[in-house]
């Protein structure tokens, strides 16, 4: 049974998130108009985060109320009150449980609430500013670029600990940083050595390789500091919540405030804003989506691809990490990651040289030591919990 839940689990992440990539590339290429004018890109990127978010929402709403536990409250199925002692004996250790004070609920529940939705708040706002500059980054970087730059969050999630929460880290992370940071400075200093122009399948700009890569590069550090900051408020999270928080409930929750926050953004007729609200001043973003649409047909495959795959995809990704572990879900996001990169190279044509493969080869060997290193602590835990359990047998 276990190893049936691991396949689909694995085939689930796999085929989500690939096909998530592949709309998510198609997206920022022009798309033919109706009318035989040149060709346009897809320029609201706020709108395209409120699809993903409302359907992330309702995912993980569906899987929470198909797996409530019986007798649970409402509140408590939403991670809003302490579990119940029945259900909260009966969690699962496989290696991520996290002592985030479970056994230690708040005296005041209310309050401790308000405090979980703030920081869930807090999330949904790095998320949402972090969307649209991942989004402009591909106008100006090649797909690759981007997923090999994505892979390396383990740096800005470490800054930002380390800035905010003021943790320490073991040595080994330090080396991974290094490696991480090497690998994309060779993946783009060996990119951007022709001064030909370059040009992706199905876009007809042509822009100079080394000034459209400085400004992608921007976008991509400011996107991960963006999510460094999300990543580590959901670590503190984890890691000092009042009862026991579960991955489906922070989805939830951070997915319905952002839900909210974009649905204002698009709403609202805001003045130009590079990035943010990138289309005609004092326009709503809302409007001009569905124009847009309306007028380059072509666009509503993908962006329903995007926002429906990320969905389900982050329900296969939770469900991994609640049975199986964080080295199993490490394991599989790293060897996706690898798989998008490389499928991107063969759908749109992407022309990778010698310096880049080895870049992107240094990235995955320290992405690699920081997965075999908590295979090996993983596994040294599950040592001493056999050993503790062979003493208490004794007594």
């Amino acid at each position: 049974m276990a190893l049936v839940r691991l396949i689909i689990c694995v085939s689930g992440v796999y085929a989500m998130f690939l096909l998530w990539a592949i709309a998510q590339e198609r997206l920022s290429v022009p798309f033919e108009t109706t009318g035989g004018e040149m060709p346009e890109r897809f320029n609201s990127p706020q709108f395209l985060s409120l699809i993903q978010s409302l359907l992330c929402t309702l995912s993980a709403l569906s899987y929470l109320l198909l797996r409530r536990a019986p007798g649970a409250t409402v509140t408590q199925t939403l991670g809003l009150a302490p579990p119940s002692p029945t259900s909260n004996s009966t969690a699962k250790t496989n290696g991520t449980a996290m002592s985030n004070g479970s056994a230690k609920h708040a005296s005041d529940p209310a309050s401790a609430s308000r405090t979980l939705l703030l920081r869930y708040a807090q999330c949904s706002f790095s998320i949402t500013a972090a969307a649209p500059f991942g989004f402009a980054a591909l106008q100006h970087v090649s797909y690759p670029a981007m997923v090999l730059a994505k892979s390396c969050k383990l740096v800005p999630v470490m800054l930002m600990n380390i800035l905010l929460y003021r943790r320490a880290f073991a040595p080994h992370k330090y080396a991974v940083v290094v490696l991480v940071t090497m690998g994309i400075t060779l993946f783009m200093f060996f990119g951007s050595e022709s001064h030909s122009k370059t040009k992706s399948k199905g876009s007809s700009t042509e822009h100079p390789s080394a000034a459209h890569a400085v400004l992608g590069m921007i976008y991509l550090l400011i996107n991960l500091a963006l999510d460094g900051t999300t990543n580590s408020t959901q670590d503190e999270v984890f890691a000092r919540a009042p009862w026991r928080v579960t991955g489906q409930q922070m989805m939830l929750w951070i997915n319905a405030f952002s839900s909210l926050t974009t649905l204002l953004l698009v709403l609202l007729p805001l003045p130009h804003i590079p990035v943010l609200h990138p289309g005609p001043s004092f326009v709503a973003e809302a409007g001009q989506a569905i124009s847009f649409v309306r007028t380059h047909p072509g666009a509503l495959q993908p962006l329903l691809a995007f926002a429906l795959c990320g969905a389900v995809g982050q329900l296969f990704i939770f469900e991994t990490l609640e049975h199986f572990g964080s080295l199993t879900l490490v394991t599989v996001t790293l060897t996706r990651k690898l798989f998008t990169m490389l499928l991107s190279v063969v759908l749109y044509n992407h022309q990778l040289t010698a310096g880049q493969w080895a870049g992107a080869a240094t990235v995955f060997a320290g992405i690699s030591i920081e997965a075999w290193v908590k295979r090996r602590d993983v596994h040294a835990k599950r040592v001493l919990r056999e050993q503790e359990k062979a003493r208490i047998k004794e007594l």
